[in-house]
């Protein structure tokens, strides 16, 4: 995790959205214990009870679950949950700028694909 804070947000918020980003990468797979918040909250500064309540958040969303005594773990699904959560916010609520700005520049589609900028990501997406 990285540890600098943005200012424009709660640090428990942004705590809980690299715990998804993790997820999404695959640094943290179905089963796997999210760090102590202890460990966290140490590595960090940061105080404890933030840290639970950025990984409280992941436990209301049904993405982690709370083992007493044990930590707590990441669910059996979570990564297919949030990537189709994230595509289908994607869709609903940047595409449609993206989609916008594409036909407010002029651009064709097919260019865009195409474009040396495209091939490195498409190219970085397959390693």
């Amino acid at each position: 995790m990285d540890p600098k804070w943005n200012e424009d947000q709660p640090i428990y918020r942004q705590l809980r959205d690299r715990v998804v980003a993790m997820i999404l990468e695959g640094v943290l797979a179905d089963g796997d214990a999210l760090p102590s918040v202890r460990n966290v909250a140490a590595e960090y500064r940061l105080n404890p009870l933030t840290v639970l309540k950025g990984y409280q958040e992941l436990v209301d969303e049904g993405l982690v679950e709370k083992k007493r005594g044990r930590g707590m773990f990441v669910n059996d699904g979570a990564r297919t949950q949030l990537l189709k959560d994230e595509r289908e916010r994607f869709l609903n609520k940047e595409w449609p700028k993206v989609r916008a700005t594409i036909e407010r520049l002029g651009l064709d589609p097919v260019q865009l694909l195409e474009s040396p900028v495209s091939k490195a990501a498409g190219d970085k997406n397959n390693d």
